[in-house]
């Protein structure tokens, strides 16, 4: 079985369970390969839990769910010690954490330091307990989601956190067609709870290492180097893009090349992958944010793309 069968399999093990969403299971797909995480801002209900439980049950891994709120601890989330009076020493109660794909649901729910705790496992895949190091399970997926439509009660994310984040992006709604097909699949039974894996966790991390040997040449890495250092001198970006950008562009676009069936990266990947990788690393300016024409990141990425050439690859 090669890799590209393999990453059939498990897209087309999801579609048994979500409906047309081929764009926001490929974007899982790349981070996951890339060895990163994923934001997803969308309103309640549109599939948010079902896609991340889908993908923990094709991949064998074990899935977690955190409902994140603002009494939550940071140990509720890393885990603790415990004092086993028996044996006279501290037992580790690991969190959630300690698992393959950790759904952090509402994340801008709680408070900034619970947000806080997961930086350290987003980044360097461990967590440290009381001075110890606990090192996270292989492969290793944070699923966050926020709802973009109320604010009242929520902490936004620091620019810190949302660079933990290699992609961000959402579901939305079904089309009409879509949705009545939804309606026929789950009328009479859950599809969830038949979908089994289609490979082992193992072979994930093993795909994820050849990720890394995917063929990136210099032009296109002068290409991302490019478009990040755009977004910097922008006049209508208070911030651009961080150096922790460009390496997690160049990731994905390697992952979205093998998802492709390519052993080597086109400026096309660069160009599709450009706003889920950056936009939510952008800040605005304060004179760009009281515009009437309710200016976006995204609209700033595809402004740049339309004027910065694109690299010929022979």
């Amino acid at each position: 079985m090669n890799y590209l069968d393999s990453l059939k399999q498990i897209k087309d093990n999801i579609n048994k369970v979500i409906v047309g969403k081929e764009k926001s299971i490929e974007l899982l797909l790349v981070a996951l390969l890339a060895e990163g995480h994923v934001l997803l801002e969308d309103v309640p209900g549109v599939g948010k839990t079902l896609l991340a439980k889908s993908l923990a049950r094709s991949i064998g891994g074990e899935f977690k769910r955190v409902q994140f709120t603002p009494d939550l601890l940071p140990a509720d989330i890393t885990g603790f010690n415990v004092y086993n009076q028996k044996t006279n020493d501290f037992n580790f109660k690991k969190g959630p954490i300690v698992t393959n794909i950790l759904l952090a649901d509402e994340i801008n729910r709680t408070i900034p330091r619970t947000q806080a705790s997961l930086l350290e496992s987003m980044q360097e895949q461990q967590i440290t307990i009381d001075g110890e190091t606990i090192v996270l399970p292989e492969p290793f997926l944070v699923i966050a989601t926020q709802n973009p439509i109320e604010l009242e009660g929520t902490y936004p994310l620091p620019e810190a956190q949302l660079d933990r984040f290699i992609i961000k992006t959402d579901i939305g709604y079904p089309e009409k067609e879509e949705e009545i097909f939804i309606l026929d699949r789950f009328q009479k039974e859950e599809p969830l709870e038949l979908l089994s894996k289609v490979i082992e966790p193992e072979y994930i991390v093993q795909m994820q290492k050849n990720r890394r040997e995917i063929n990136i040449a210099n032009k296109i890495k002068e290409f991302i180097i490019d478009i990040t250092r755009r977004t910097r001198t922008h006049n209508s970006l208070e911030y651009g893009a961080s150096p922790r950008a460009s390496l997690d562009f160049m990731k994905a676009s390697q992952a979205l090349a093998m998802l492709r069936g390519r052993d080597y990266v086109l400026p096309d990947d660069i160009k599709e992958l450009a706003a889920p990788v950056l936009s939510h690393r952008l800040v605005l300016a304060k004179a760009s944010q009281l515009r009437e024409d309710n200016l976006k990141t995204t609209d700033i990425v595809k402004e740049i793309l339309n004027n910065i050439e694109v690299p010929v690859i022979n």
